[in-house]
């Protein structure tokens, strides 16, 4: 055993990342590919940011059936003998089903004490070292009893993501940094936005939240008895023979609803729900604008064979990701290239978010080879 007494890593793995098509798709989604080229897979690189807190053996993936063989191909240690650390959706129910049910499952198998942090598979982190503390003044406000989130210190107005406005301190002395939650808010317009960052109060909300198993199970049955009845009931028999046929019958009823509606809001209300700054890099890689920016940081702009590209008249913002054909940009500003086999996309930085429009277009059309 490493890393911090009775911490569990649970990375929730699922959704198509449609922003990122067609570098991304809903059979071999963003945290399944190496978008950085680095030569590991956003999953990958989650799972060696959260080892030297938890040990391999202390981490648990919660995908969908359809992509559990790639996971464990790609993290063959957490697919051996022993309990299952890859727990296998049949279908998705978003973020409150996939967490509580690694919750249901670690109580079960180690009791209600435990504490749990929940990371999203397709995430980029600079900053280990500011990281794993950060995690653990996460993890003594859980202890404490607290409902725990990361609050990233916003560079800018961002209207993609939501926010955390932070209250007074929560003294708790294992987590000096650490305050009371105001409340969530999702994602607002621009002028919002800078008045948030005008207070002093508000941080990106990352969706990582650390609590103690029981805490968390404790306030879903107040919040959604059902939910908490299906997962719980899924739980006591993940590790038996009647998994399946639970499973088969229960995972369909599942209220389909986000963590951060269905606890986390709630809550912050009621008083229960910390948040630590995190002031390390963070970034969701959401679309093409942040990964071009991602990829410009660190010296690059091409993902593919750098041969294989020519530039004349372009500049820095350009992306262009090449599965082996010759691309050549003449004088586009802001260009993105992303040829794929089967499917090509050109848009620029400044309509990344609008991809997804494309690939409901597409699904519209019945072209779903495509998605």
């Amino acid at each position: 055993m490493s890393g911090i007494e009775d911490f569990y890593a649970v990375i929730p793995a699922g959704g198509a990342g449609t922003r990122l098509w067609p570098l991304s798709r809903s059979g071999h989604p963003k945290f399944l590919v190496d978008v950085l080229g680095t030569g590991r897979t956003l999953l990958q690189s989650t799972v060696d940011r959260l080892v030297p807190l938890t040990g391999s053996d202390r981490l648990l993936v919660v995908t969908g059936t359809r992509h559990r063989d790639e996971v464990c191909r790609q993290l063959p240690s957490l697919c051996g003998e022993g309990p299952d650390q890859v727990l296998a959706e049949p279908s998705p129910r978003d973020s409150m089903a996939a967490i509580g049910l690694a919750a249901a499952v670690l109580a079960e198998r180690h009791g209600p004490d435990v504490v749990l942090g929940s990371f999203a598979a397709d995430h980029v982190i600079d900053g280990q070292q500011v990281f794993e503390r950060t995690i653990t003044e996460a993890v003594a406000a859980a202890r404490a009893g607290y409902v725990t989130t990361v609050g990233i210190k916003a560079t800018g107005p961002s209207t993609a993501y939501g926010y955390i406005e932070a209250a007074d301190d929560l003294e708790v002395v294992r987590a000096p940094s650490a305050r009371h939650v105001s409340g969530f808010t999702e994602k607002p317009d621009a002028d919002t936005a800078w008045n948030y960052l005008a207070t002093g109060r508000y941080s990106w909300n990352a969706g990582m939240f650390v609590v103690r198993a029981g805490v968390l199970l404790d306030h879903l049955r107040t919040q959604l008895p059902a939910l908490h009845d299906g997962l719980r009931e899924i739980g006591a028999v993940w590790d038996g023979p009647a998994r399946d046929a639970v499973l088969d019958a229960t995972w369909p009823t599942l209220t389909k609803i986000a963590i951060d509606h269905a606890i986390a809001e709630p809550v912050a209300r009621a008083g229960g729900v910390a948040v630590v700054p995190g002031l390390f890099g963070w970034d969701d890689v959401g679309d093409f604008e942040s990964l071009a920016a991602l990829l410009r940081d660190s010296g690059t702009s091409t993902l593919g064979d750098d041969d294989l590209v020519l530039r004349v008249g372009d500049d820095a913002d350009a992306l262009v990701v090449t599965a082996g054909r010759a691309v050549t940009v003449v004088g586009v500003p802001g260009v993105v290239v992303v040829d794929t086999p089967d499917a090509l996309l050109v848009t620029t930085v400044d309509r990344a978010q609008q991809v997804k429009e494309a690939v409901d277009t597409w699904r519209a059309r019945g072209a779903t080879h495509l998605l």
